[in-house]
């Protein structure tokens, strides 16, 4: 089940599913950068009830997450849900949502990082597509956005197949430093693992908090599946490795097509070499294409991918194509 596309003067409501819009490191600048954004794309932009709560954890109460989720979705005036950034805890919440209510009011709900634990499970316990990428956070990104924003566009506006294509540069600095003076490098492009052609359904997003939803009702199923999959600064090769190999390990792994890996920020050390390392080391994984330094991720630009839409990957050493088709 897909969510209607976005239109000039829809309803939009940013919440705070994990770490809260009072973060201290989530600036002024970055705020009213977001909302021109948003104004500038003709959406009626608003903010939950709760979205500045703030506790130990710079999140706020189940309670008070859950309530402003399940507002977002039965306003009626409200088509687009994004999240303000990624955090630790939104898998919290899964027990306590409506997804009958969720269910009956289809609309579109995106985030990124930690947020893979809701989407994921919404799209597994009520068939309605979710959205994997930039933030609320991410809009108010001054410079190099254009890129996130053509994305945005394709992902969301259009009904039309689009073709992902590497952006020409990339940021890795912290997206809340002197935005004046980011540092952006030139892309490489993608990364062939393994060769091969294969489509199916979207799933995955930040492969650590992918991994929370392991043994529970909230994990959608692998079949005809192409995971895509990141992780950011606090990981690196090791744990990356074991991340994946635990994937590996779920039952229904074999029926997985394919696998579509996003940038590697560089403090996770990780790089081509090793991440072929990896993958080459994996019996399982021989038989299945890979295609690596995908912009989607921790670094910035990035693109928008519907986690239960679909995909078509041809990857081959002397050209990709990656067509999000279905979305």
């Amino acid at each position: 089940m897909f969510p209607p596309k976005l239109k000039a003067g829809d309803g939009v409501r940013i919440i705070a599913p994990a770490k809260s819009l009072a973060s201290p490191w989530i600036t002024e600048e970055l705020k009213e950068i977001a909302i021109k954004r948003f104004e500038e794309l003709g959406l009626n932009l608003s903010f939950s009830n709760n979205v500045n709560e703030f506790d130990d954890f710079e999140s706020s109460s189940i309670q008070s997450r859950v309530s402003d989720l399940h507002q977002a979705f039965s306003d009626k005036s409200i088509k687009f849900i994004q999240t303000v950034v990624g955090g630790f805890n939104s898998n919290q919440l899964l027990r306590y949502l409506d997804y009958d209510l969720i269910k009956k009011n289809p609309k579109i709900i995106c985030g990124e990082s930690d947020i893979t634990a809701l989407t994921n499970a919404i799209y597994a316990k009520t068939g309605l597509v979710t959205y994997c990428g930039p933030s609320f956070f991410s809009f108010g990104e001054k410079k190099g956005f254009e890129y996130s924003l053509n994305y945005f566009k394709q992902c969301l506006v259009s009904e039309k197949v689009f073709e992902v294509k590497p952006a020409a540069q990339y940021s890795d600095d912290l997206w809340e430093s002197d935005q004046d003076n980011h540092h952006f490098v030139d892309n490489e492009g993608f990364w062939v693992i393994n060769e091969g052609d294969a489509s199916g359904i979207i799933l995955g997003g930040n492969q650590s908090t992918f991994n929370l939803l392991h043994g529970t009702e909230y994990m959608p199923s692998f079949k005809n599946s192409v995971l895509f999959l990141e992780d950011d600064y606090e990981a690196h090769p090791a744990t990356i490795d074991r991340d994946l190999q635990s994937i590996i390990h779920q039952a229904n792994f074999k029926q997985v097509r394919a696998i579509v890996i996003g940038r590697f920020q560089q403090a996770t050390k990780m790089n081509k070499d090793l991440l072929t390392k990896i993958i080459k080391s994996k019996k399982e994984l021989d038989k299945i294409p890979v295609l690596a330094n995908v912009d989607f991720g921790h670094t910035s630009p990035q693109i928008i991918y519907p986690i239960g839409g679909t995909v078509k990957v041809q990857i081959k050493s002397n050209g990709v194509k990656l067509e999000i088709i279905k979305h």
